[in-house]
């Protein structure tokens, strides 16, 4: 498997994130270009984000929740957020790079009391009615992977 290369830098960016979106796709790609399937929202993640003018939300759910403990994931991924019983939320204000193509993110809120406060940087771009946000990040063992969420324009 090959890593997604992102499209390039996308014009106004800032008003072209407006709006409501559907998770389409999560996947963690290695060094290596394997998929790695995180074990904290699985294979095939639920998930919405927001974005008003100048704050977000965001949810994430694993699908099957049925066999969860009820406690925090036992490892902070590097440069991501900490998902509780296959469930991850969190609100906050952000603002854009236009030259970079990057979403600077500041949590204010989070179903996770150690995200509260942390700032993060992810690559954006929007091509027609889909959001493309890459970030690097780690997997469950500590390898360093690059995440790919893609979301689907639902208003």
């Amino acid at each position: 498997m090959k890593k997604v290369s992102l499209p390039p830098l996308t014009a106004n960016l800032a008003a072209a994130i407006l709006g409501i979106w559907k998770l389409k796709s999560r996947e963690d790609v290695d060094d290596t270009g394997q998929i790695r399937i995180d074990p904290f929202l699985g294979r095939d993640a639920l998930g919405i984000l927001c974005f008003a003018p100048s704050h977000f939300a965001a949810q994430f759910m694993k699908r099957d929740r049925s066999h969860q403990e009820n406690v925090a994931q036992p490892v902070q991924a590097k440069n991501n957020t900490v998902a509780v019983n296959g469930y991850d939320a969190y609100f906050g204000a952000y603002s854009i790079d236009e030259i970079a193509g990057t979403l600077t993110t500041h949590l204010e809120g989070s179903i996770s009391p150690a995200n509260v406060g942390n700032i993060y940087i992810r690559n954006v771009r929007v091509v027609d009615n889909e959001l493309i946000i890459q970030l690097p990040t780690t997997a469950a063992d500590g390898t360093a992977v690059t995440r790919t969420n893609t979301f689907s324009r639902i208003g």
